[in-house]
Order: structure tokens, then sequence, then C-alpha cells
């Protein structure tokens, strides 16, 4: 089953060339964290603001400020213990506005939990009188959930998880620099199991997201290539929940009527029958390209 709904249908993604389609290295990423006096973008306002712009390892330009509400609001305090008399001399988000919009404009905006933060820049930028939108993000707890088999995923979650410093918790700063750590640890993940297909431009990352069922061109390329073929190929899957596992297959039928699309196929050496997400799979690996990896007989080991 090749046919029906085509699941690469026209989605909107981001404009092709830089910085989506610059190596990663090369790309300017915005690195972002906001404190809020609650999760209500309508009614809450900013009270910090951490933004780093970054190009490979190098920060470009960096704004770290707290922000006064304009009316007081103080919400949240419990969270990251920002008080009124903290904010009292700190500029309103409209001071710092055109600032905010200069590091993150021709940036691709990273976030954990983006969605919140882009909706409060959305938010603060109107009231500042500013048209500006972030249109396409990266969202490292979506990068998380496809790179590790983890319970949880929150940045408190991965700080414990991979030893990084909570001491400065939920302070817009602090959390940025573990931003910063879990991104590379996602990136280092993602290469490490996904071989050729591995990302190298900040569009192969938004491309992975796991929570919106979003399957990859090029893995759909390779499903139909394989059920074409008919031999069997090591299948790297990803279930919920789950760290990733490699299966030896058959595919048999690519259904494109489903969204996401599903991998249909049997297992070896039980000849199980199996129906998988596609949005799940990281790579499929034919025997050429396994026997390419492995080293050759003679090869020392150890070293010797």
């Amino acid at each position: 089953m090749t046919g029906g709904r085509d699941a690469t249908r026209a989605r909107p993604g981001p404009p092709a060339g830089a910085p989506w389609d610059s190596p990663l290295g090369d790309a300017p990423l915005a690195f972002v964290d906001l404190e809020m006096t609650g999760l209500d973008a309508k009614r809450d306002r900013v009270v910090e603001v951490c933004i780093e712009r970054v190009r490979g390892q190098v920060v470009e330009d960096r704004l770290h400020t707290l922000v006064r509400p304009e009316g007081g609001e103080t919400g949240n305090v419990h969270v990251h213990g920002l008080d009124a008399a903290a904010l009292e001399e700190a500029p309103t988000f409209a001071e710092i506005a055109e600032r905010v919009e200069a590091l993150l404009s021709g940036a691709v905006f990273v976030a954990h939990g983006a969605a919140w933060d882009v909706s409060f820049v959305h938010a603060e930028m109107r009231r500042a009188g500013r048209d500006f939108t972030v249109e396409f993000w990266l969202d490292t707890l979506n990068l998380s959930r496809r790179a590790f088999g983890l319970a949880k995923h929150s940045l408190e979650a991965l700080r414990t998880h991979f030893g990084l410093d909570a001491t400065r918790a939920h302070r817009a700063d602090a959390d940025v620099v573990a931003l910063r750590e879990v991104f590379a640890r996602c990136v280092a993940a993602l290469d490490s199991h996904a071989g050729a297909a591995a990302p190298t431009t900040p569009r192969d990352l938004w491309e992975v997201r796991i929570a919106e069922g979003r399957a990859r061109e090029q893995i759909l390329a390779q499903c139909k290539d394989s059920v074409a073929a008919g031999r069997e190929v090591t299948v790297h899957y990803r279930a919920r929940s789950r760290p990733a596992e490699p299966m030896r297959m058959v595919l048999t039928a690519l259904d494109l009527g489903l969204d996401p699309p599903r991998v249909i196929g049997y297992q070896l050496p039980g000849r199980g029958r199996r129906e998988l997400r596609a949005d799940r799979i990281l790579r499929i690996e034919t025997d050429d390209a396994i026997d390419r990896t492995k080293p050759s007989g003679d090869t020392p080991k150890d070293g010797h």
C-alpha cells in the first residue's frame, strides 16, 4: 500500500536557504529562555530574558536581563524567586524589544517547550508595538523525546539525568546553559544512531520532531525502496518512552493513507508481523550499509 493520501503533502516548513539549510556549525542559533508570571501569554508577563546567539561554539551576541512587567504582576515567585523588589529597577519589555528582535532575526529559535516561549515573545512584541513573529523553531523537548528513551523530558529531568548543575534552575541564564548542553547531547545522540541520515542542518533537526507525527521524506523513500526490493533490512526504531532498538525485518507495505504513515512487515527470525509508525523510524540499513560499517578482518583489536 503505497497509494492513498500522501503523507509528504505540502506541510509548511522553514523557508529554503540560510539559516535552515546551513550546516549546523555555520547556522546562527538563538537559544532562548524566559521566566514569566504565569503560563497565559495573553495575561501573564515576562520577568526575565536570556538569549544567546551562537554559531558553532561561539556566542556571537547575548542578552540577559530582568524585565519589569508593566502593571506590576509578580506571579510564579515561588518558581523563579523574582518578586517586585527584584524587578523594580529592571527595564520593561518594550525597552528591550528592539534588542530581542535583533538577536532573534535571521537565527534559528531554540528553546525547551519552545511553543510557550514563542507565544510569550509574540505577546510581548505586540504589546511593544512591534510586528515580529517566530514562524519555525527547534524544540529540545521534542528532540529529547526522539533521542533518548526516558520517562520524563522536562529540563529539570534532563538536568538530573545528565548530571547538570541545577543550583539556579528556573533562572533564564542558568536554563540557557542547560538548554545548550541538552541540545548538544540531542544532536550527538541523533547523529550516533542516524548513520548517513545524521542531522547536518537545522532543517534536519526540524524534520525529526517526534511529537507532531511527521515522517521524514528520506525515511519514506527508503521504506518504499525496501518494500520494492523485498530483502532483509535493519530498522532502527524508537517506540514511545523506550530507547532505540534495531530490528531485522522484511518490509512488505507502506501505508501513506495514515497520518503518520505506517510501515508493515515481518520481523526475523520469528516472522512476527509488525506495523511501525514511520515517524519513529530513525534509520534503515541495508546489508551493504551494514557491511561498510564493519571493520575488515585484519583490523587489529584494542589498538594493537
